[in-house]
C-alpha cells in the first residue's frame, strides 16, 4: 500500500483533482486547457492528504537483510525458492529489467488507462509494480540482490496507469481474471495474489464488491495478500478489512536482522478493534528494482540506490515480502489451503515485545519457524461476503476523473455495473468469458475460445523481445515525463462510452509534464 501526493507549486489555469491511488493520497494539478486525462479525484479536504512525501529515509534495508529478518535465508540455502508456484501481481505493471529474467514474468490483461496507448500497454510507467516484483521474485544477482521467491512465476495484471491512477472496477475485474485463469499454466498455477491497493470503503466487507472479489479468490484456493494501509491510526483499507484475506502491516527492523527489537512503522494502519492486520513484515526503505524513467524514478532520484535499485517504505513492500514467503511455503507444502497458510504464518510469527499490540497483529513473519512447524488445521468461519453492495460505496472517496467528468455511481470505465449480476458471476467464476468481462471485451480473446490463456500470455507474451533501452517504450519517449506526441484519438475500448464520453476523439497530444513543478509526492 503506497502513498504519494503531488502539487503544482506555481502557474495559472489549473484544474485540481485529489484522489486515492495504490493505497495513498494523490493531489494532481494539470493544465485545464489540455483536454481530458485520467487522474483521480477525492472528496476529502486537501489538508487531509498532506501527510508527507514518498516514504524512504537514510536507511536501506536490502533483500539480504529482509531474508535474514524473516528467516527466508535458510530456505534459500536448502533450495526452496518458490519454484512451481505462480504469484499474481495486481498492480501498475512490470518492466523487463535484468533481475527479472525472460520467461519468469508473464502478462495478463492490461486493464489500466495506459492500455489505450500501444507503446505503454502492459509496461510499468509508474514504478510501483516493478519495485514489488523485485521483492517477490527478483532473480539472484552478483551484487547479492534476490527476491523472496526467485523461482516463482510472476503474472502481472496491470490496473494502475502512469500516475498510479486506478478505479475500483479495474481491480475487481483483475481479481476475477486471476481466479478464472489460475490454472492456465499447470506447472506454475497461481496460488498467491499480491494486492497493494485499498480504498476507504463506506460499507461493510460483507457486501462490498472489492472485498467479495478478493474473498472469491481466497475460496478458489489463492492466498490473497493485501497491504493494510499507510494511514496510521485509521481503519484498514478495503479489501484488507475482509477478515478472510491476509492483511499485512509494515515493521521497522531498527537497522538489525534481529526481530526482537523491531517495532511497527508509525504510518502502518492500526485498524479497529474489529479488524487489525494479521501480521507484519519489513517495510522500511526496502531496496528493490528500479523502473528507470518511470514516474517514481524521475520524481525521486534521491531514492535511487546505484543504477539498478530504488528504495521505498510502506505496507506495499511488506505485503510483497509476505507474498514471496507464502510462495516458499507452498513450494514446500503445496497441499496447504489458504486458511492453513494464514493459520500457520500467524501461529509462528515472531513476538514483537517493543511493538504496539494494535499495529503488530500476530507478530512479524518468521518463515524459518513456519517451514519447520506442523500444519495448522485452521478453518476460518467469518461471515462470508455477498458482494451485493454498491460500487460507489466501495470506492469511498477515491474517484477517477477525465477533466471535470468524474466516474461515480454504479458505473465502470466500460459501462454500467449490475452489482447483483456481477456478484453471482464472480462467485461462480464466470465473470470473464473469452476476453470479455461482464460482456465487454477487455483482453485478447483466448485461442479457439477455449478459456485457456496458454498460447497467448503464457508463451507468446513474455518479456523477451520488449525494448527498454534508451528509456523508450516502442519508440515512445518517456524521458523528461513528456506525453507530447502521444495521441488518445482513435483508441477505444470496444467503442464503449464512459459517463457520456467515448474514448475515441479524446486527444492526449499537447499535454506534457515537462516544465511543470511538483512537490510533496507520497509513495510507499
Amino acid at each position: 500500500m503506497s502513498r504519494w501526493k503531488r502539487v503544482r507549486t506555481a502557474g495559472a489555469g489549473l484544474a485540481i483533482a485529489i484522489g486515492g491511488v495504490f493505497g495513498g493520497a494523490l493531489t494532481v494539478a494539470a493544465p485545464a486547457a489540455a483536454g481530458p486525462r485520467p487522474d483521480t479525484q477525492d472528496t476529502r479536504p486537501s489538508s487531509a492528504q498532506a501527510k508527507g512525501k514518498w516514504r524512504f529515509d537514510a536507511t536501506a534495508t536490502t533483500m539480504t537483510n529482509v531474508g535474514a529478518i524473516v528467516g527466508a535465508d535458510g530456505a534459500w540455502r536448502s533450495g526452496v525458492d518458490g519454484r512451481g508456484v505462480g504469484v499474481a501481481l495486481v498492480d501498475t505493471g512490470v518492466v523487463p529489467v535484468d533481475a527479472l529474467r525472460a520467461g519468469q514474468v508473464v502478462t495478463g490483461p492490461d486493464l489500466s488507462f495506459d492500455s489505450q496507448v500501444p507503446g505503454l500497454r502492459d509496461l510499468d510507467t509508474y514504478g510501483h509494480g516493478t519495485h514489488l516484483a523485485g521483492i517477490i521474485a527478483g532473480s539472484p544477482g552478483p551484487d547479492g540482490f534476490r527476491g523472496m521467491a526467485p523461482g516463482a512465476r510472476l503474472t502481472s495484471v496491470k490496473v494502475g496507469a502512469g500516475t498510479g491512477v486506478v478505479d475500483a472496477a479495474q481491480v475487481i475485474a483483475a481479481l476475477d481474471w486471476v481466479v478464472e485463469h489460475r490454472d492456465d499454466d499447470p506447472t506454475n498455477p497461481i496460488r498467491v495474489i499480491t494486492l497493494a491497493y485499498g480504498t476507504n470503503s463506506t460499507q461493510p466487507y460483507t457486501i462490498d464488491p472489492i472485498a467479495h472479489a478478493a474473498e472469491n479468490a481466497w475460496r478458489a484456493g489463492i492466498v490473497v495478500v493485501v497491504a493494510g494501509g499507510n494511514d496510521g491510526a485509521a481503519p484498514l483499507t478495503n479489501p484488507a478489512i475482509d477478515p478472510y484475506v491476509l492483511a499485512v502491516g509494515a515493521a521497522d527492523s531498527a537497522g538489525t536482522v534481529r526481530s526482537g527489537d523491531d517495532t511497527v512503522m508509525d504510518f502502518s494502519s492500526r485498524g479497529t478493534a474489529e479488524r487489525r492486520v494479521d501480521l507484519v513484515a519489513p517495510g522500511r526503505s526496502i531496496v528493490s528494482l528500479r523502473d528507470a524513467g518511470g514516474y517514481i524514478d524521475e520524481t525521486y532520484p534521491q531514492a535511487r540506490v546505484g543504477d539498478a535499485y530504488i528504495k521505498g517504505s510502506g505496507t506495499s513492500q511488506a505485503a510483497a515480502v509476505v507474498a514471496g514467503g507464502v510462495a516458499l511455503l507452498l513450494q514446500q507444502r503445496p497441499d496447504l489451503t489458504p486458511d492453513q497458510v494464514k493459520g500457520l504464518l500467524t501461529a509462528t510469527a515472531s513476538t514483537l515485545p517493543r511493538a504496539d499490540a494494535e499495529g503488530r497483529g500476530a507478530g512479524e513473519l518468521d518463515l524459518a519457524r513456519a517451514l519447520r512447524s506442523p500444519k495448522v488445521g485452521a478453518a476460518q468461519t467469518w461471515e462470508p461476503s455477498r458482494g451485493t453492495g454498491s460500487l460507489e460505496a466501495a470506492r469511498g472517496s477515491a474517484h477517477v476523473a477525465f477533466g471535470a467528468s468524474v466516474l461515480t455511481g454504479e458505473n465502470t470505465p466500460w459501462g454500467p455495473f449490475d452489482g447483483a449480476a456481477w456478484a453471482a458471476a464472480s462467485s461462480a467464476g464466470t465473470a470473464w468469458n473469452d476476453g470479455r468481462w461482464l460482456g465487454t471485451e477487455l483482453a485478447r480473446p483466448t485461442v479457439g475460445g477455449s478459456g485457456a490463456w496458454s498460447g497467448l500470455t503464457w508463451s507468446g507474451l513474455t518479456w523477451s523481445g520488449l525494448t527498454w533501452s534508451g528509456l523508450t517504450w516502442s519508440g515512445l519517449t518517456w524521458s523528461g515525463l513528456t506525453w507530447s506526441g502521444l495521441t488518445w484519438s482513435g483508441l477505444t475500448w470496444s467503442g464503449l462510452t464512459w459517463s457520456g464520453l467515448t474514448w475515441s476523439g479524446l486527444t492526449w497530444s499537447g499535454l506534457t509534464w515537462s516544465g511543470l513543478t511538483w512537490s510533496s509526492e507520497i509513495w510507499g
